[in-house]
């Protein structure tokens, strides 16, 4: 089976990354790293007018309708360049729980603001430290309004909405929309390692919610991380590609003894694992890709192997191009933290690595039950 893309996406593949190669460059990401801005207005601004955000959205609604697969190869470029924009949090989660859940008001609703970038949406399924779990949600809406506590929510101190996830007066699972500027919502930014993909608290107390019509039982959370479990995938494995790049262009500029650093075995051996790791993911992300384009009854299976593969690759990737760079790796001037920073981050976000194996053996112990 060719999992590859076609010549039109890869064609988009060239053209964001030239964009992103100008406008998202890391300079860009240490000012915003560095300012405490939480993200890029400028840069979010200019990929939603270019429709990037809109891509797998159906032209109804606003969308370019490029399809799944035209958003994993955005997401494997916006990774790359680590840029400072709140595109997982708005785009893999809220405005996929609106397609998902949403009834067909809704989506007319919410969803073009969203895709036309004048309104940021968010995720709120945390409550604490600890992976997805139905058990692990106590934020209760009782006629109609939200009480309880998220965190971390990313990007949840400059979200418009969020879409939360509470349990109703019968203890059933949904998602509601919330808007994070009424009252009753307080809102506090918690301290990240990755202060350029910014994390807050979010305290609703007795706040106006509106359920999500198609959003009953944590059925439709499991569909909905599926999904965003390989789109994060493609970001990981744009970031683990990053970082292997970084790698070999230090050791083959840096000398030591009056020889490039990469002509030692110790560095092109190192640099192997990492090349066959970031490979390994991009694999397992194609497959992912497949199977949310398609459709298939795979996704699970296609989204556990994706997420695990391509948290894998990128701390080894990111650890790796600390260690290639020797001293100068570990200072704050050097960018290769950045990468780290954000490695370490995407890990714990939507379940770690161990939550994800866990969920690769039991899709696969499904798929083949006799």
């Amino acid at each position: 089976m060719n999992f590859d893309f076609s010549d039109d996406l890869k064609m988009l593949r060239e053209q964001a990354r030239k964009f992103l190669a100008g406008r998202s460059s890391r300079q860009v990401v240490r000012k915003v790293f560095e300012g405490g801005a939480g993200y890029d207005a400028a840069l979010w601004a200019e990929i939603a007018r270019m429709g990037w955000l809109g891509t797998a959205v159906p032209e109804e609604y606003g969308g370019a309708a490029v399809g799944y697969d035209g958003l994993c190869v955005l997401a494997e470029e916006l990774g790359y360049v680590l840029a400072p924009v709140p595109f997982s949090s708005s785009i893999y989660l809220a405005a996929e729980a609106i397609l998902i859940a949403g009834s067909e008001i809704q989506k007319q609703k919410l969803l073009p603001p969203m895709i036309d970038g004048s309104r940021i949406g968010t995720f709120a399924l945390a409550e604490g430290l600890g992976n997805p779990s139905p058990a692990r949600i106590s934020a209760k809406v009782v006629s109609g309004r939200l009480s309880g506590t998220k965190l971390p929510v990313p990007d949840g101190e400059i979200a418009h909405l969020a879409v939360v996830a509470a349990l109703d007066e019968a203890g059933e699972v949904g998602l509601y929309v919330v808007e994070l500027s009424d009252d009753g919502v307080s809102r506090s930014r918690l301290k990240s390692i990755d202060p350029a993909r910014n994390q807050a608290k979010i305290v609703f107390d007795n706040v106006r919610a509106v359920r999500l019509e198609e959003a009953r039982g944590y059925a439709v959370i499991e569909a909905l991380i599926n999904r965003a479990a390989i789109l994060m995938a493609f970001e990981q494995v744009g970031g683990a590609q990053a970082c292997l790049d970084m790698a070999k262009a230090y050791a083959m500029e840096r000398h030591a003894f009056g020889r490039p650093i990469a002509s030692f075995q110790a560095i092109k051996h190192k640099l192997a694992d990492v090349y066959v790791a970031v490979e390994l993911a991009r694999s397992n992300a194609y497959y992912g890709a497949w199977a949310i384009a398609t459709g298939a009854a795979e996704l699970p299976v296609a989204g556990a192997a994706a997420r695990v593969a391509a948290i894998e690759a990128f701390h080894l990737a990111s650890k790796e191009n600390i260690q290639t760079h020797g001293g100068i790796g570990f200072t704050w001037e050097a960018d290769c933290h950045f990468y780290y920073r954000r490695s370490k981050l995407l890990a714990a976000t939507i379940g770690s690595a161990p939550y994800w194996k866990d969920r690769l053996i039991a899709a696969l112990e499904r798929r083949n039950a006799p």
